[in-house]
């Protein structure tokens, strides 16, 4: 990373408003804003419980055989949840981390540090890939393709970087129908959450009202980042459009994702380590039941109903 590079961790409100009209501006400010908690808003860890998830969302796109990648690149890294725990789940030897937030390349490159692995890492944009053709076995992404303006474009930067034969994954894309009920579900559950925690006995559940303010700015950045929702059906045409082979799009989280936005919206809601263990593993635990259920449900509700969209194929050899 160049030292002009270097993290924004708090937009003003002129920023703010500049990013209305530039939706990658939009994604630095929100991205350098959120990556110094950002593992702690999403409950990502680097544990067997998120190496399990990630590696499970690869085999749900993939049917993958056990068999390492050895060169991995993530697009939209963040912290490097997803290629971070696919590394460590034994899917890929060596990977690169790639985000247009320098503060979330910054993180993923010092969690990668700290769990000893492999990675390098550059600000990049996903329309322009910074790596030579043939580069990569393996290009993976989670919740990036829909903060990409152009996202065919960014098909086709993925597959000029593959080596023929590589494969691209990438994991939790909001579907169009799923994105509706989860936005309307977190909006009552913030408006609850944080009227409850005015009353007296509750008053030591609620954040400084500074920080609500600044979580609501933050979400005025976040809406405006999150630029589409997909139809995992047209979702595959892009795919095939930007030329790759053997697309399929799957879905998952319906009764699972009804109750995985507002836990994650109330945990935003609470002072941070309010609500400990017991209760990430309730969540945790109750969300593997509903998604059992939602595999089951998977047979005769309509793919685009599920929340989340997982897209794979290959590049022709």
């Amino acid at each position: 990373m160049s030292t002009d590079q270097v993290p924004t961790p708090h937009a003003t409100a002129e920023q703010v408003e500049a990013a209305w009209q530039d939706p990658k501006l939009a994604n630095v400010l929100y991205h350098d804003w959120e990556a110094g908690t950002y593992d702690e808003k999403w409950s990502i860890s680097y544990d067997e419980r998120c190496i399990d998830y990630a590696a499970g969302r690869f085999r749900l796109a993939t049917g993958w055989d056990g068999r390492p990648y050895g060169h991995a690149l993530e697009l939209g890294s963040g912290t490097g949840f997803f290629l971070l725990n696919l590394m460590q789940a034994g899917v890929a030897e060596n990977g690169s981390v790639t985000d247009l937030s320098p503060g979330m390349v910054q993180a993923a490159l010092r969690n990668a540090e700290h769990l000893g692995l492999p990675v390098d890492g550059k600000v990049a944009d996903a329309e322009t890939i910074p790596y030579p053709d043939d580069t990569f076995d393996l290009v993976v992404g989670h919740a990036v393709l829909h903060h990409i303006p152009d996202v065919e474009q960014a098909f086709r930067e993925v597959l000029r970087v593959l080596r023929p034969g590589g494969r691209f994954v990438f994991a939790g894309e909001p579907t169009t129908v799923g994105d509706a009920y989860a936005r309307k579900l977190s909006q009552w559950t913030w408006k609850a959450a944080t009227t409850v925690t005015r009353l007296g006995p509750l008053r030591g559940w609620r954040r400084p009202q500074t920080e609500l303010d600044e979580s609501s700015r933050a979400a005025a950045l976040e809406s405006v980042v999150d630029i589409h929702t997909f139809d995992p059906a047209e979702l595959e045409r892009m795919a095939e459009r930007a030329g790759a082979r053997g697309v399929r799009a799957v879905t998952e989280e319906l009764t699972a994702a009804m109750l995985g936005w507002p836990v994650r919206t109330f945990e935003a809601a609470v002072p941070p380590g309010k609500l400990g263990w017991n209760w990430a593993m309730f969540a945790y635990h109750s969300w593997q039941r509903l998604s059992a259920l939602d595999a089951v449900l998977g047979r005769v509700v309509p793919r685009a109903w599920f929340y989340n969209a997982l897209i794979s194929g290959t590049k022709p050899r």
